[in-house]
């Protein structure tokens, strides 16, 4: 697992430390275990897991150049903990509405030492907070205006929603309301044969 992250980071063009690489698979190791148990993905493989999970968030690295995060729906903690990892100076918030996933997720920040993690369990248009986020990432929201429309309140003026999605979802952004498409760009994950595209909105104009 060690060579084949080293492999797939390189062929990535990211520059992540081996510490925090050794914390990835250290992310990766407990949400297997946790799995076990709680079934908090579909994906139980540690081969696939690292291509699906790890990396497929990995690869939006690039395109968070803010310094706090907001994951909505955060599961697992995907994308918003491998995110965290690579980047030590990132404030991360995960929210999602299962007891089990954020349990996770808090145990997950412990045993890593992530100081830079939060998470928080409810719904997130019940979700206040005194400072808006300037990025807000979700990972196959179900669809865009929904996420939109569920987390507008909680994006800084300026800011971005980062909508991860598969294939390039048409339909959903000729329908999109409250926001507008800034930028589209696809991506190829090492071993992941499969549509990976990043859609980052902004508000749309009035």
């Amino acid at each position: 697992m060690k060579e084949k992250l080293q492999a797939a980071l390189a062929g990535m063009c990211l520059a992540i430390d081996a510490d925090r690489q050794a914390r990835l698979l250290a992310y990766l190791a407990l949400l297997g275990k946790w799995n076990r148990t709680y079934n908090l993905t579909a994906i139980h493989e540690p081969g696939r897991m690292l291509t699906h999970h790890l990396l497929d968030s990995l690869v939006i690295l690039p395109y968070v150049t803010a310094d706090r995060l907001l994951d909505v729906g955060a599961g697992a903690g995907l994308p918003g903990i491998p995110l965290a990892i690579a980047r030590p100076d990132l404030v991360v918030t995960l929210i999602d509405a299962s007891h089990k996933k954020v349990a996770f997720m808090q145990q997950a920040a412990i045993e890593l030492g992530l100081a830079n993690v939060t998470a928080v369990h409810g719904r997130v248009e019940d979700l206040s907070a005194a400072a808006p986020w300037p990025q807000i990432v979700s990972r196959a929201f179900s669809d865009l205006t929904d996420f939109v429309r569920v987390s507008a309140h909680l994006l800084a003026a300026g800011g971005e929603w980062l909508a991860m999605k598969g294939l390039y979802p048409n339909e959903e952004i000729a329908h999109l309301k409250g926001a507008q498409v800034k930028r589209d760009i696809e991506f190829h994950v090492p071993g992941l044969e499969a549509d990976r595209h990043l859609i980052i909105l902004e508000r749309a104009a009035p």
